[in-house]
Formats: structure tokens, sequence, C-alpha cells
């Protein structure tokens, strides 16, 4: 396979929902989520987890813009650094919009290095912003991201063998429907709030995604407390 094997992990709310206020009731399962695919005990040890840039917001820049400089000239082409990591988290941000102030982010535990996949679109004085943080980037795509292109070059260019989907519905369902998702890990909280505005975890945007049915085979079901992991392969 010229790319990594890519497994789908979200905590799910019994109402379909990936965020919201239900997130806040303690579902007694002790650190369960992070430990299956964020230690090396745990039934994914990957090298790095992907997210979209909303989900990267939220939870890392929070909201902070980029300090440009206009005016100036980067080479074409991929972005590396020297830097190596034994994990990294890979952020989508077609249009140049997180505004980091680390090359780095920490998740619990985790110590883990930025790479960023951006399109030819993605602005010079963006790209010279990465290159000054020392964050390396990849280009996949004329005007929106080329996703097969994307992974193959995590695969070639950082050895990424095992990655993490971590996104928002949009970016779970288009990776489903690309074929780019070998497995999905979710976890049911026992927990629900019926907020109409919440995320769910898979959506379709036309231009994007379609709506077409996708099946998959339960390959094991664990449950601990009152919280439900469930472990599907997806049927391309």
């Amino acid at each position: 396979m010229d790319r990594p094997y890519i497994f789908c992990q979200m905590e799910m709310s019994l109402d379909g929902k990936i965020s919201g206020p239900y997130m806040s009731i303690d579902d007694g399962s002790d650190g369960w989520f992070y430990r299956e695919a964020f230690t090396e005990e745990g039934h994914y040890p990957n090298q790095g987890w992907l997210s979209g840039r909303k989900t990267t917001e939220e939870n890392f820049t929070n909201y902070l813009k980029p300090d440009l400089h206009h005016g100036v000239k980067v080479p074409d082409g991929d972005f590396l650094t020297n830097n190596q990591a034994d994990k990294y988290y890979i952020s989508i941000d077609t249009h140049g919009l997180l505004g980091w102030q680390h090359n780095y982010v920490d998740y619990g535990d985790t110590h883990a290095l930025v790479i960023e996949l951006l399109t030819e679109e993605t602005s010079t004085e963006y790209k010279d912003f990465l290159r000054r943080m020392d964050i390396p980037y990849i280009i996949a795509g004329s005007t929106h991201l080329d996703a097969p292109l994307a992974m193959k070059k995590l695969k070639e260019l950082f050895g990424l063998n095992r990655v993490m989907l971590g996104g928002g519905g949009i970016l779970n369902w288009s990776f489903i429907k690309q074929g780019l998702c070998d497995e999905l890990s979710l976890f049911i909280s026992p927990a629900a709030d019926g907020s109409p505005d919440s995320p769910s975890l898979f959506q379709a945007v036309p231009g994007l995604s379609d709506t077409k049915p996708v099946s998959f085979t339960l390959e094991s079901m664990n449950r601990r407390n009152s919280t439900i992991w469930l472990r599907y392969k997806v049927n391309h």
C-alpha cells in the first residue's frame, strides 16, 4: 500500500454527536479512548493523527491568526525540516489560517511535531510563516486537497505507516468516500444532549462527497462500565 493504514477513531454520544455539552459528563471509561490510540500498550500505536482546520483551531491554536510578512518569496514545492519525531500531528489547512505559536502540540502525555497539508493556492505569505515556525508542509492539489497524494507523501517523506483520522464529520466522510479509511474505531459515550447544532460522526458536502451508503463489518465489541468500544472494517 502506497499510503499509511488509516483508522478513524472518534467518541460519539448516543445521539450521534462528536462534540457538544454531552462531553462534560464523566463516562467512567477512565481515559480508554486515549490509551487505545496514543500509548504503546493500546490497540493502535500510531505515528501520527490527522485533523482538519476547525478541529485544530478548537484544540490547539485557539483561533489565533498567523504572523504574515508580505512581499516574501519561498521556493516551490514541499518544505521539510531536520526535525524528526516519534509522533506527528497532521493538519489540513489549505487556506493558510492557523496561527501556530509552536511547531508542536501536546495532547495528554503525547508530544507531536506539526505537519501542514496545503494546496498550490495556499499563499506564499503563509508558507513563509510555516518556514519561520520550522513547520514542514506538503503541497497536494491545486485548489482543493488531493488527499490520496497527501497520504502518499506522508508515507514517502515521513515514513508514516499508521495514521489516526480524527477530524470532523466532513473530513471523516470524505476520507471514507475516497477509500482512504480502512477502519473505524468508535467509542460510544453513555450520554446525549439533543443539540441540533453539534456535528455528527459523518457528514456529506455537495461537491466534496455524496450520500451513497457505505457498509461496515464489525470486528470487535468491548465494554467498560457504560461505554462501548466498537471496531469496524470499512467495506470499500
